[in-house]
């Protein structure tokens, strides 16, 4: 049952994190640094890559690929955050207190790679 919460949740938050790229993309784009080039094409490959993530993790075949391309992607996703941080914990209009930004990166971040990891291997 807990392995079954674990991995549902895991492709409810990709599902929710993928559709959000293509419903709020303004939001996603405030923390794209510049210097990366085209922030819509990022957006909306990042929000391609999150639903593939959760497709390919409904299926046990599948699972450890979307495992991995989880961990991957949050870890490319690190250079968002920290331009997050840099920007005073703002993206755009909306912020949040710093503390909340450090956390994000240094403790939630963590997790959902490690959450990833424990998909990977059901």
């Amino acid at each position: 049952m807990k392995k079954k919460a674990l991995l549902y949740s895991f492709i409810a938050l990709y599902t929710i994190a993928g559709i959000m790229h293509f419903v709020t993309p303004e939001v996603y784009l405030e923390v794209i640094p510049d210097w990366l080039g085209n922030k819509l094409r990022i957006n909306y490959v990042s929000g391609i890559a999150e639903l593939l993530v959760a497709g390919l993790a409904l299926f046990p075949k599948t699972r450890a690929i979307a495992g991995i391309g989880a961990m991957v992607m949050l870890l490319a996703f690190s250079i968002s955050h920290v331009y997050f941080l840099q920007n005073g914990s703002c993206a755009g209009d909306f912020c949040i207190p710093s503390w909340i930004g450090w956390l994000r990166l240094v403790i939630i971040h963590p997790l959902l790679i490690f959450w990833a990891w424990k998909i990977s291997r059901l």
